[in-house]
């Protein structure tokens, strides 16, 4: 950090796994103080988990360190332009990462649940959808009440609302 610092070079090319300081705070502390230096991760092993927090802590790059020269050099030269660049060999497994963490932020609503959301959406009242799936007010409210929990609401427009963020529905 010092010579980014004292150098303020347009692009760092750094190891994942630094002594001190390792690269993904290294990049979290480049963007936390406005520095201009853009920063490209190298590492010794392909993990998603690693890829996805150097993206979002703001690395411009994520590559293998087993990375051709020639691609180092283009890479150097394209994030230096202000691209970002993932590492053909980064790209699976951050993608994996992806799907992994969007599955883990969906809840897991059981058909009746969901349905019940998509009948809130519309407007129903607990009376009115409980007429409709032929089951009792107080078994819709029960059910309400575990759609509230797994979404971490506490109403019916917060329900809603986070249903449709989860893209539970449309």
């Amino acid at each position: 950090m010092e010579l980014i610092r004292e150098l303020a070079p347009n692009v760092a090319v750094l190891d994942v796994r630094m002594p001190v300081l390792d690269g993904l705070q290294v990049v979290n502390a480049v963007c936390r103080d406005g520095l201009s230096t853009r920063v490209i991760l190298l590492s010794a092993y392909v993990d998603g988990s690693v890829a996805f927090d150097a993206v979002a802590v703001g690395a411009s790059a994520y590559l293998s360190k087993s990375v051709d020269p020639q691609l180092l050099t283009d890479t150097i030269r394209a994030v230096s332009r202000g691209e970002t660049v993932l590492g053909s060999e980064v790209q699976a497994s951050l993608a994996a990462e992806i799907r992994l963490r969007g599955a883990q932020e969906r809840p897991t609503l059981s058909k009746r649940e969901l349905e019940i959301l998509v009948h809130v959406a519309e407007g129903r009242s607990a009376p009115q959808i409980a007429q409709l799936l032929f089951l009792s007010t107080p078994t819709i409210k029960s059910h309400l009440q575990g759609l509230y929990e797994k979404l971490g609401v506490s109403d019916r427009a917060a329900a809603v609302a986070e249903g449709m963020r989860r893209r539970l529905l449309e």
